[in-house]
């Protein structure tokens, strides 16, 4: 049974150098697999059978979606060093929680001003630029976005709070990084080296700078390229791991069995349609079955994400 680590990113991808900067830090070795920023995406759809977002963690024939869940599966499989220490496991969470959502969209709104959009596109052609626009507009369908003017001011107020925090220690809670710093890291790691020119918004808070410093100098693990076809070769050939007997916690009054599909509160909101195997009270786990990969078990947090019945 294949065990092996396999990362679905791109090298642009705030979440993705979260999820890779974790690997580092418990220096995992993992498979990388560069997929496109933009649809369409099939082989990362044959996997998922409709979820979008960067990245992806697969193990053989399980798929992980989300960072938040797969930093746990990250932590269950190598406990050493701890993403979530027992005297932080609660204020860990919230704070990473905290910041991949409200300073992720908050940084993202500060980036994408003209002289950031700028950058960013530089190296692309029109015709590229102008598909990863159309791309994130679908993304961002049932979203409402702040604008820079409105961003500006709290983005400026959230980084003088993390300076704060790292002016005493050397990560966020002490001397050691939990997840909460990869959380916090990835949305100004996209302004500093994906929008230089708008990365003066740093300039009075150095002690941010050295922080992040300290936090990319933990690395990406061992990585090794790998093909996506390979990836879907992998799913192919094995089994998904059985399940662990956790508590059916029933919100829905669907029951394990029933058709069902799982989609993003927002953002990238395909749905993924599946078998309900388990509804845990962390996740969600649907089986299904590709014509390429063949049975597949894709798992979900149930914290940002909309289990309904599929439609028959």
């Amino acid at each position: 049974m294949s065990t092996e680590l396999i990362l679905h990113h791109y090298p642009s991808s705030p979440f993705a150098e979260k999820v890779r900067l974790v690997l580092g830090f418990k220096q995992l070795p993992w498979k990388s697999v560069i997929i496109p920023s933009v649809m369409p995406k099939p082989d990362v759809v044959a996997l998922t059978g409709g979820y979008r977002r960067t990245p992806v963690l697969q193990i053989g024939a399980d798929i992980y979606c989300d960072t938040s869940l797969i930093c746990e599966v990250l932590e269950h499989r190598q406990p050493e060093p701890a993403l979530f220490p027992p005297h932080l496991k609660g204020v860990s969470r919230i704070f990473a929680q905290w910041a991949d959502s409200t300073l992720f969209w908050t940084s993202m709104a500060w980036n994408m001003q003209p002289k950031g959009i700028a950058a960013l596109f530089a190296k692309l052609t029109p015709e590229a630029g102008a598909a990863f626009a159309e791309d994130r507009k679908a993304m961002n369908v049932n979203m409402t976005r702040l604008r820079t003017q409105d961003a500006a001011p709290a983005y400026r107020s959230y980084l003088r709070r993390i300076a704060h925090m790292v002016e005493e220690h050397d990560f966020l809670f002490g001397a050691e990084p939990c997840v909460a710093d990869f959380a916090a890291y990835h949305a100004l790691w996209f302004t500093r080296l994906c929008t230089p020119t708008v990365a003066n918004v740093f300039d009075h808070v150095p002690a941010v700078l050295e922080w992040m410093d300290r936090v990319a100098a933990l690395g990406h693990g061992r990585m090794e390229k790998f093909s996506a076809q390979d990836a879907i070769t992998v799913a192919a050939n094995a089994e998904p791991l059985p399940l662990t007997n956790e508590i059916f916690q029933d919100e829905h009054g669907i029951a394990l069995g029933s058709e069902v599909t799982v989609t993003p509160e927002s953002f990238g909101t395909e749905a993924t349609q599946g078998t309900l195997l388990a509804a845990s009270r962390t996740h969600y786990t649907l089986r299904r079955t590709d014509p390429r990969a063949g049975t597949v078990h894709v798992h979900f947090p149930r914290i940002g994400y909309v289990l309904k019945k599929a439609d028959t």
